[in-house]
């Protein structure tokens, strides 16, 4: 039987010199959770995804993705990952961009073809494919990064504030079609500093200062503070203004 636990930490802690950026970090993701991770700039959401992710690895603790603890290579290719930064080659069209990305994933054709259709119509960019990506705005950047992590169709997929720069139309798409990812059985892990994003996790983590101030539902976390919103709930328990 597989175990229902997707995405563990254990006591994770990360520091860049002196500074301690994540403190005794412990949580559990269930498997097909939209798991969100809320806090303010600088709160340590970035650092504590890119070690899900296994990009970088806890000065001490222990992080685990599908039952394998992090970073591990071999394990990458069942990880969508999409930072903050766009990693994209802006002297190439964003159709050359995927086509690097299916090879790196071993998706060729057919199956190719389809899914970098599906990814550039699901981000509105179907018009813009032989488009060469210096020519693109960042919005659209950020669009066409969300499209090569979704590219792979990955069983876990984590998302640092990935509607940044998007209009609020295409927000809502986005958000539907992750909400539909979930119930196809993907993991996703998303940041956010936008409270009405983080009503729509399944599960909720706030972070403040490195620290996991509080996790929940959205709905236990209004409820067990009496607050009426999520910002309210945020800063009961601790948290600074978003």
């Amino acid at each position: 039987m597989q175990s229902a636990t997707c995405i563990r930490l254990d006591q994770v802690c990360r520091t860049f010199g002196s500074k301690e950026v994540i403190k005794e970090i412990s949580l559990q993701v269930g498997r097909s959770d939209i798991f969100g991770l809320l806090g303010p700039s600088g709160s340590g959401k970035t650092t504590l995804v890119k070690m899900i992710a296994g990009i970088d690895e806890a000065t001490s603790g222990d992080v685990y993705v599908l039952g394998e603890r992090m970073p591990k290579l071999s394990h990458m290719q069942q990880i969508g990952y999409m930072g903050q930064s766009d990693a994209l080659y802006a002297e190439l069209t964003a159709q050359e961009n995927l086509e690097f990305f299916c090879a790196l994933y071993g998706l060729g054709g057919a199956d190719k073809k389809r899914r970098m259709q599906e990814v550039m119509e699901l981000v509105n960019l179907g018009a813009h494919m032989k488009q060469q990506v210096a020519r693109y705005s960042g919005g659209m950047k950020r669009r066409l990064s969300l499209a090569v992590a979704l590219l792979h169709q990955p069983p876990v997929l984590i998302l640092d504030e990935p509607t940044v720069g998007i209009d609020p139309v295409l927000r809502q798409s986005i958000w539907s079609e992750l909400e539909q990812l979930s119930r196809s059985g993907t993991t996703i892990v998303v940041t956010t500093h936008v409270m009405d994003e983080a009503e729509r996790c399944g599960q909720l983590g706030m972070i403040r200062d490195g620290t996991l101030i509080a996790a929940g539902t959205p709905e236990a976390l209004k409820k067990d503070t009496g607050s009426a919103t999520l910002e309210q709930a945020f800063l009961h328990f601790g948290g600074a203004a978003s």
